[in-house]
């Protein structure tokens, strides 16, 4: 490949003469952009690309960043540092995260975020893989840094052993049939899924230096099998957390669990109480919003819509959403029947089967409407690449592969793209219920019309 510099305005009498001296030269070129000036005189926007110039390194990380804190940004400084990447790619879950949960703030303060803290490109994972047990969001955050041409993938893990994931991975693919049957009949015994997969794996794999029962080493593990399946030469990196874990939920120390933060905030509201925790863009970002609009979301404010939905629809509508199996959808009528807030309608639904994380995705398919078939066909491929935030760095990288990525890359919402988005749209549009009409109004005009955040200068933070 070759590194891009824009070379613009050169007026010739024909493309051909043109072409002849830089072939003298010894360079080679690119047009992009022919435009007739008057007869026979060609203006030419073009790319000059230099030989033995490549593009920049690049690595994938996928994340939810519900907010961005000290955490993240340790993830983004030895991601730089381990794999020697020139521009890190975020891939980002949009407005609802993988365990169910609408984030505290938009997909585009957190994308704002993210980007003035370090990372250089930030890009939506679809709803169809966002709201997702781990195998799918995986896979999904994969497939769009192998689109978008990363070479390599970095993830946090409690285990920070990168050798003990391999040797998971491969074990598993060697015994995948064998694997898959142990999972179906622990879940049969009554058991989480989590639970049956972390079983099966100590079956499969006595002994194994890799813990399956943490949360970050299970999504670091399907990490390495998505990886495996649609691309093997794509390297894997992981980096330890520090300090606090995935379900902590008290800020003791400079790293707390994003659980923690959003606890802090909600319960006190104040973010000063969180700043210790937040790198200094992250906390005027959040500040910035706080004054703006003074709202941070959660399922409280989301439990009058679902409250109506559960009641006004019958156990037949109910088995059309994703998710909804097993008869669950008559424990699910009969706990909204009684229930008087969200806490209380979950504690009357959740079973030793059905994990809280699991119901509150099942809870979120039901406000947007996201139906099984629907699901399915979004979830197979990733159809698009929504652009959300980036700095120079991200769209030097963006402008030298765009032309080989496999899909459409999207920056604004449009007519050709809206049924690709459906799923999206429909996520977007509910998000923002709570909110006051002029906040969501701002935020359909932020979703629809405008175009991705832009950095003008890349920070330090990574």
């Amino acid at each position: 490949m070759f590194k891009t510099r824009p070379f613009y305005a050169f007026i010739f009498k024909t493309p051909r003469f043109f072409k002849k001296i830089l072939q003298q030269a010894g360079l080679l070129f690119l047009p992009v952009m022919l435009k007739i000036t008057y007869p026979k005189r060609v203006l030419l926007n073009i790319q000059i690309f230099r030989k033995g110039e490549s593009q920049l390194k690049s690595t994938g990380i996928i994340v939810e960043y519900n907010p961005f804190h000290n955490g993240h940004l340790h993830h983004l400084r030895e991601t730089r540092r381990m794999t020697g990447a020139e521009c890190i790619i975020a891939v980002m879950s949009g407005y609802f995260m993988q365990r169910g949960e609408p984030a505290l703030v938009s997909k585009w303060t957190r994308a704002e975020m993210a980007v003035l803290s370090g990372a250089d490109l930030v890009v939506e994972l679809p709803y169809a893989f966002a709201v997702q047990p781990a195998e799918k969001f995986a896979a999904g955050g994969i497939a769009i840094l192998d689109a978008l041409r990363c070479k390599s993938f970095c993830f946090g893990s409690e285990s920070g052993d990168i050798e003990a994931f391999r040797q998971a991975a491969a074990v598993l693919l060697q015994n995948e049939a064998a694997f898959n049957a142990s999972v179906k009949r622990e879940v049969k015994k009554g058991i989480s899924y989590p639970a049956a997969l972390s079983n099966s794996f100590q079956k499969l794999a006595p002994g194994s230096a890799l813990d399956l029962g943490s949360p970050n080493n299970i999504l670091g593990f399907h990490y390495m099998l998505a990886a495996a399946r649609q691309n093997p030469a794509m390297e894997a990196f992981t980096v330890q957390r520090k300090a606090a874990g995935h379900h902590d939920v008290a800020i003791t120390g400079e790293i707390a669990s994003a659980s923690a933060i959003r606890k802090t905030i909600l319960q006190t509201e104040d973010l000063h109480a969180a700043r210790p925790v937040l790198p200094e863009p992250a906390f005027h970002v959040l500040s910035r919003h706080r004054n703006n609009n003074g709202h941070f979301l959660h399922w409280a404010l989301y439990w009058p819509f679902l409250h109506y939905r559960l009641l006004s629809s019958s156990e037949e509508e109910l088995r059309a959403i994703y998710e909804v199996e097993e008869g669950i959808e008559y424990r699910l009528k009969k706990a909204a029947a009684s229930a008087n807030s969200f806490p209380d309608f979950m504690e009357k639904v959740k079973t030793k089967r059905y994990t809280w994380t699991r119901l509150q995705r099942i809870c979120t398919h039901l406000l947007t409407n996201a139906k099984k078939a629907e699901i399915k066909k979004h979830a197979a491929k990733p159809a698009y690449i929504r652009l959300l935030a980036m700095n120079e760095t991200g769209r030097r990288y963006l402008n030298s592969v765009k032309k080989t990525v496999p899909v459409p890359i999207i920056s604004k919402f449009s007519l050709q793209t809206a049924p690709s988005l459906a799923p999206d749209i429909r996520a977007a549009r509910i998000y923002a219920l709570p909110l006051p009409a002029n906040e969501r109004e701002h935020l359909m005009i932020r979703e629809f019309s405008k175009p991705p955040f832009f950095a003008d200068e890349k920070t330090d933070g990574a």
